[in-house]
């Protein structure tokens, strides 16, 4: 198990609640961000811009991503040309495909044509990785985002794909792959091993960083405190029966 300081995938933090950005921004491991509607909806935000242009006075020298919210390519063509102009780290998040399952691909090759950064977001197979990857260009800086934890909640293992995904663009320089929506902190380092450039992470998962390498001694006896001081707590009571009793020794 390596350590942090040995890890060579990049972390970023998932998010969208202004605070703990903030927090994320001030940790030197912490080397971009993305969001989505979802966890902006989650965090109460009302006003897309207004919300970006704060993340950016937070965010001003690392990369971070915004996503479009029209389900019409021409719509988020021009969404995506506003987006872009809010800062040159800005990447724009572009879903593999529409809500009828129509494939994002001139899209992203028009888009990455006229020098905008795209992150394409939702993938989750190698045929989609292979598609989007002939609509990037070599010097043009993207992102391709396999939402490795989706795919283990179908119960199939993400790392043949995350790894094979990362063979799919390695003839593009500009382009990294991203493992979106992990579950647990273990999967820094899965994404680690297979050559994955950047893993994404909600605050949930990056706040478990203190824990690496931690003594599972120590762990065992913490759970084991927690349970007593919970149980004190809640003043939890088991009638006995003494003719019951299990005589010890």
């Amino acid at each position: 198990m390596p350590s942090l300081s040995e890890l060579r995938v990049k972390l970023f933090a998932d998010g969208a609640d202004l605070r703990v950005m903030q927090t994320m921004a001030a940790n030197p491991l912490i080397k971009g961000f993305t969001t989505n509607p979802t966890l902006m909806r989650k965090a109460g935000v009302t006003d897309y811009e207004t919300f970006a242009r704060a993340a950016l006075a937070i965010v001003p020298d690392r990369p971070i991503s915004f996503e479009v919210l029209s389900d019409d390519f021409e719509e988020m063509a021009a969404q995506a040309a506003a987006i872009a102009s809010w800062g040159a780290h800005v990447f724009v998040k572009i879903p593999v495909t529409n809500t009828k399952g129509e494939f994002a691909g001139p899209l992203i090759a028009a888009l990455t044509a006229a020098g905008v950064q795209v992150n394409v977001t939702g993938v989750l197979t190698l045929e989609q990785v292979e598609r989007v990857a002939v609509c990037l260009l070599p010097g043009v800086a993207s992102f391709v985002s396999v939402f490795a934890g989706r795919i283990a909640d179908t119960g199939r293992d993400p790392m043949p794909t995350v790894r094979e995904s990362v063979r799919l663009v390695s003839a593009l320089p500009a382009a990294e792959i991203i493992w979106a929506s992990p579950r647990e902190l273990l999967n820094v380092f899965q994404a680690d091993e297979v050559g994955c450039h950047v893993i994404t992470a909600t605050s949930d998962v990056l706040g478990k960083l203190p824990l690496v390498g931690r003594d599972l001694q120590e762990c065992s006896l913490d759970t084991v405190r927690m349970f007593r001081q919970d149980a004190l707590a809640a003043a939890y009571d088991i009638p006995l029966t003494p003719a019951r009793g299990v005589q010890i020794g």
